[in-house]
């Protein structure tokens, strides 16, 4: 009988490497089932990061039917179910444009995606991607970044296009099996030679960093001390002036009292 043994999870690099990912600054091609399926790991917290694999993950794309459309918060996010037929939904957040009071600049919409405004009419959400309605039943492709909202993950929504052509889906389905196959069904290796170069790259970006900061307290400080000297004179020569003014006074003239007095 032979000896079970498990495969070693993949390593995971921390985040100063991220950049050399060939997942972190992309928007990966997964389905609404990859993203639910994405782990959090210990030790990157806080990082809005998800792994597959040791693929570091935070920006999505995914192409799908919507099957629902909710606002909440009184009317402040819409919220978008998108079915990708990947067995499960994802559901991606609008949100709407705050503005200030007094705000008075122009924005191409009144959310936070330029091409995509959201009307409520009866207390129903109308979605318009430019002049093209969105409604259940439209195919859309949803590029976003992941969060967790009560234990289930969704998509901040940051770019969205409509998708007319019924071959859409189709050819959609197509990069995603491309890209798994391509990229993210291997984990992502770093060579020593990768590591030690990344390192000296950073080690230049922190001196240059260091040195801008060094610089710019350097200008601080002597804009400071000038401001300093010319407070100084301006002292002086308020002095000097209440001096000769005090000096041409008549005698006793600071001890005049006033009528009420």
């Amino acid at each position: 009988m032979k000896a079970a043994y498990s495969v070693p999870a993949p390593r995971l690099y921390p985040a100063r490497y991220f950049d050399a990912s060939p997942t972190w600054n992309q928007w990966n091609r997964l389905t609404a089932a990859d993203v639910h399926a994405l782990r959090k790991e210990a030790g990157f917290e806080g990082q809005n990061v998800y792994f597959h694999l040791n693929h570091p993950i935070r920006f999505v794309r995914l192409v799908g039917v919507v099957v629902d459309i909710d606002q909440v918060a009184n009317g402040k996010y819409t919220l978008v179910t998108v079915d990708d037929g990947s067995s499960q939904c994802i559901i991606t957040k609008i949100v709407r444009r705050e503005l200030a009071k007094g705000d008075n600049a122009d924005y191409p919409s009144n959310t936070t995606i330029d091409n995509l405004d959201v009307h409520v009419v009866m207390g129903i959400p109308i979605i318009f991607v430019g002049s093209q309605r969105v409604d259940v039943g439209s195919l859309i492709k949803v590029k976003g970044t992941i969060s967790t909202f009560r234990g289930l993950r969704q998509l901040e929504l940051k770019r969205i296009f409509t998708m007319e052509d019924t071959n859409a889906e189709v050819q959609a389905w197509a990069e995603i099996a491309a890209y798994k196959r391509d990229v993210l069904s291997s984990p992502w290796s770093l060579s020593a030679a990768e590591i030690d170069a990344m390192d000296q790259k950073l080690r230049r970006e922190e001196r240059r960093e260091q040195s801008r900061a060094k610089k710019k307290r350097d200008y601080n400080a002597k804009h400071e001390q000038k401001r300093r000297r010319h407070l100084e004179k301006y002292e002086a020569k308020r002095l000097a002036e209440e001096k000769k003014f005090n000096a041409g006074a008549l005698e006793g003239s600071n001890n005049i009292l006033a009528p009420w007095n």
